[in-house]
């Protein structure tokens, strides 16, 4: 096996699940690996039951109730974000990027926009210091309506006129 960044990263993943599971008295099983492998390969922000749907079209003999109790023990570990959209759906995206960003979430249509803004990023740093807090991570969501959707429900008021 060739190790890139990518494979010596994932292997670093895998060891700190592996050493948060033995810290909480846990086993690291074949079926949570593989629920891991699965996480971090997904494609952006995904609910529990798109993950079930992935790992079964990708051959994975898995059930609900495992990836279910597997979710929270990788967001405790620090692997996994959650978050809440629009719907009140619980939503998770890997950290394999490890960089920090914020949502913009539709209200009508659920569309999540992730955006990056440094002055988000230095007011947040500038309040943790004011109060001498140290963050591990954060989250911003703002929570709208998207352009397609403001005209959409401009256009049905007007009509309703």
């Amino acid at each position: 096996m060739e190790f890139t960044e990518e494979t010596t990263r994932d292997g670093e993943f895998e060891q700190q699940f592996e050493d948060f599971l033995k810290s909480t008295g846990l086993r690291l099983t074949q079926k949570r690996m593989d629920i891991l492998r699965e996480v971090f390969a997904y494609p952006g922000h995904f609910q529990t039951e798109d993950l079930l749907v992935q790992m079964r079209r990708n051959g994975y003999d898995v059930s609900r109730p495992t990836i279910y109790r597997t979710l929270p023990l990788l967001v405790k570990s620090g692997l996994l974000t959650e978050f809440i959209d629009a719907h009140k759906n619980t939503r998770y995206e890997s950290i394999h990027s490890l960089k920090e960003h914020a949502h913009l979430i539709c209200l009508r249509c659920g569309q999540i926009v992730e955006f990056k803004e440094p002055e988000i990023d230095a007011l947040q740093k500038s309040v943790c210091d004011a109060h001498n807090f140290k963050p591990v991570r954060f989250r911003n969501e703002i929570i709208g309506h998207c352009a397609e959707c403001q005209a959409e429900l401009e256009s049905a008021t007007s009509t309703d006129s």
